[in-house]
């Protein structure tokens, strides 16, 4: 097979507290907010993208903060667990942080790597795990030095209703590795150093819902937009009904629901966020598309401001 997607191009979650959100994923995971806008089907919800210090495919991760969510239920269709990758030898700074401004984790090993894994303020399950792969971010802000920082993702586990299927969509369609199998997790490559690392249950698990704390969707990497129309006939061919191309943007995309109910995401890697902000002020202004900036006033009177900003701890 010659299409093969590079890896994870982004994960997009549901949250309640904006601020909240931008307290733990800038204030103590150090990522940088590289753009603030809105949910383009629901204008009255942010959409907030964290990552590397240009939000790189396979470093951002996304949300849509809405305070009277739901809280949801992990399971089954989902990301259980979104996986951060840093630096070899910064484990023991990680530990030390979360420690010291109150996170909560546990280490555990899985396939002859230790990864801490903690939840943030909305039960949002993640990990940090160590490894040599991936360029290194240039980003640093509050107590996380560039050299220990964030480097994008490691990849992810996925929950999946109907494994054995998800499985096949990930090896003959997404063009993933099978490498290993322990513990009842199966282990999948991408052909990337981000975001290339995906473990699966191998039985079924019980569903998940939706809500606050819970992963919508994960996105692929597409090259660019005469890969991603290829993508779309692929998915087509192999009966998984993928959507029209939608413009995001800072890239394209099209979905589908796999047949284990998780909703993947095939998302190019161009533009990017620095299509319509220079790389000095990255998600400092609320950004609408050309269509809805005759409301701005009244979406931005609707919205809770946030502030990035140094937490207590780290001063």
């Amino acid at each position: 097979m010659t299409q093969k997607t590079a890896g994870i191009h982004h994960i997009t979650a549901f949250v309640k507290s904006a601020q909240d959100n931008v307290d733990f994923y800038a204030g103590i995971l150090g990522l940088r907010l590289v753009k603030k806008t809105i949910n383009f089907d629901a204008p009255e919800v942010y959409h907030l993208y964290f990552g590397n210090e240009v939000g790189s495919p396979g470093t951002a991760i996304t949300f849509f903060p809405w305070e009277t969510s739901r809280q949801g239920r992990i399971g089954g269709g989902q990301v259980g667990y979104t996986t951060f990758l840093v630096p070899v030898g910064s484990l023991t700074f990680w530990e030390e942080r979360l420690t010291k401004l109150g996170v909560t984790y546990k280490r555990v090993e899985r396939f002859n790597e230790t990864y801490l894994q903690f939840a943030d303020k909305d039960g949002l399950q993640l990990e940090i795990v160590e490894r040599e792969g991936g360029p290194a971010s240039k980003w640093s802000f509050g107590g996380v030095p560039a050299d220990k920082a964030i480097k994008g993702f490691g990849g992810a586990i996925l929950y999946s209703v109907a494994p054995t299927y998800t499985m096949a969509v990930l090896e003959k369609l997404m063009g993933l590795q099978k490498v290993g199998e322990e513990n009842g997790l199966v282990r999948f490559k991408a052909s990337g150093d981000l975001g290339n690392i995906i473990d699966i249950n191998a039985e079924p698990m019980p569903r998940g819902a939706g809500g606050a704390g819970t992963v919508h969707h994960i996105a692929w990497r597409a090259k660019g937009e005469q890969d991603h129309r290829m993508w779309q006939e692929r998915v087509a061919q192999s009966g998984l009904h993928p959507t029209d191309i939608i413009d995001r943007q800072y890239f394209n995309a099209i979905y589908f629901r796999e047949p284990g109910e998780i909703l993947f995401e095939i998302a190019t890697d161009p533009p990017g966020f620095e299509r319509d902000e220079p790389f000095e002020s990255l998600g400092e202004k609320l950004m609408l598309p050309e269509w809805y900036e005759p409301r701005r006033a009244q979406i931005e009177q609707g919205l809770t401001p946030i502030t990035v900003r140094v937490l207590e701890g780290d001063k």
